[in-house]
């Protein structure tokens, strides 16, 4: 009897042992997951002509793409279309996957079609995620097949620290890139594709009678920026990159994992300022050879695949309103009727990876292993913010609707009978249940709440019926 209690004691003692070191462990892990999802840019200017790097910080690093994804669906959308595989004409129907994703998207219902251009428009302008899925659809057969071409084509140009699993770039903790990556492939939309390179520099377009605007605020405010996208989610900042061509010096440069929109937009325009005249106004080779044969890549494909999780911004900030005095000595015209963001914010689930099973020592390299794996499972990790760019808040609701139609409409006519007011506003549908029967929410995305309120009042004055509401 001794021995069995001897024994049972012993297995407690260790299986408190084994309790007391996971606790331990994890407490570093969360600590330092904690620390590692902390706002920490990455940025990056290279000379387009000559592919020497002008400035760099953090540009390895692994970092969440966000909608700068859709960089790498369009890439093999203009590839298709030099290949005469599909033509700017060709139908993209899109799925009930397609139609199911999350603002921002163009709402194109399930079976519905649009042509390749009307989805390229949508994406580098509204960055429209449906569009995105659709397109890759079609181009891949499916969402998963689509991911597996993009990344190939990704190490084909040599972009060795970049994994898709998406083509729009909502949350996915498989999905990184880094900052050197990304200029590589803006550089290579360029230079392999310069017959549809313009579609970058479009501003707004119309889809049927909405014109829709995009969310590059620099596009027609700093001189020589002509393109290329942006991106928000919560888990990855915002990020920018930008190519700029002076007629004789041409760079790209990247930004990822701004705390704010406006503090992105005047970190841009501080490198454009700092880094264009340093530029060379010679050389004008192909620095990115085009997949297929050959070295893939200059030395700008150097990079290393860091053994760590994205680092994230550690929270979400209020007000991302772009300090225009920061960047005035840049601008040369305000466009207002140039969107930062669509607003939406909804949830979608987060898919966990394996669970760490044991940690039987608290090891360097368990501890790595489990601060990943509790990085990635933890929501914290990859926010379910479902925005393809810039989100806010606050929005203002001006109806309410039945039908998805007949809310766009009101939003429509409310945007003709305000367009001062809302000409730096974004406007969405949102549907709700009441009843078992859905209902859409006429509302405009504003980046605070003052703004929002504002707005509202305004709106009043002219008597619109709205209200302010935080989403």
């Amino acid at each position: 009897m001794r021995q069995a209690l001897s024994g049972i004691l012993s297995k407690s003692a260790s299986s408190l042992k084994t309790i007391m070191i996971l606790a331990l462990a994890m407490t570093f892990v969360v600590a330092d997951a904690a620390s590692s999802m902390a706002a920490r840019s990455a940025a990056i200017v290279i000379d387009a002509k000559t592919g020497k790097v002008l400035y760099s910080s953090n540009a390895d690093g692994r970092r969440y793409p966000a909608s700068l994804t859709k960089m790498m669906t369009l890439y093999l959308a203009f590839e298709a279309m030099a290949n005469g595989k599909i033509s700017k004409n060709s139908r993209v129907v899109f799925s009930a996957n397609a139609a199911a994703e999350p603002p921002t998207k163009l709402g194109v219902r399930r079976g519905g079609a649009i042509t390749v251009e009307t989805a390229i428009l949508s994406m580098v302008t509204k960055s429209a995620n449906d569009s995105a899925t659709a397109l890759g659809e079609l181009l891949g057969g499916n969402e998963a097949n689509f991911a597996h071409m993009m990344t190939a084509k990704a190490r084909a140009l040599g972009m060795k620290g970049t994994v898709f699993r998406n083509a729009h770039g909502l949350p996915n903790p498989g999905q990184f890139t880094t900052a050197r990556d990304m200029a590589v492939l803006g550089i290579a939309l360029r230079e392999h594709f310069p017959q549809y390179y313009g579609y970058f520099s479009q501003r707004s377009f119309l889809y049927g009678r909405r014109r829709i605007n995009g969310h590059n605020r620099l596009l027609g405010r700093i001189k020589g920026v002509d393109g290329i996208k942006t991106g928000y989610t919560r888990a990855s900042g915002y990020n920018l990159v930008s190519s700029v061509d002076d007629g004789d010096r041409r760079i790209v440069a990247v930004v990822i994992g701004g705390k704010s929109g406006g503090s992105r937009d005047n970190q841009m325009a501080a490198l454009i300022k700092t880094y264009m005249p340093k530029a060379s106004s010679r050389g004008n080779g192909m620095l990115v050879a085009k997949a297929g044969g050959g070295n893939p890549i200059s030395a700008l494909a150097k990079v290393f695949l860091p053994k760590r999780d994205a680092p994230t911004p550690d929270s979400r900030p209020d007000d991302d309103a772009p300090d225009d005095d920061a960047i005035a000595s840049l601008v040369e015209e305000t466009d207002p009727a140039v969107e930062e963001a669509t607003p939406v914010v909804q949830t979608r689930p987060v898919s966990q990876t394996k669970k760490v099973d044991t940690v039987a020592a608290a090891t360097a390299d368990d501890v790595a292993t489990a601060r990943v794996a509790a990085a990635y499972a933890e929501p914290a990790a990859v926010d379910p913010v479902n925005t393809a760019s810039v989100p806010s808040g606050w929005a203002v609701q001006v109806a309410s609707s039945p039908k998805q139609s007949e809310a766009q409409a009101l939003l429509d006519e409310t945007s003709r009978q305000a367009p001062s007011i809302l000409a730096d506003a974004t406007g969405f549908t949102v549907a709700f249940e009441k009843d078992g029967v859905t209902y859409y929410r006429a509302r405009f995305g504003f980046g605070s709440k003052t703004a929002a309120w504002k707005a509202c009042n305004a709106l009043k004055k002219k008597k619109i019926e709205c209200y302010a509401v935080q989403q």
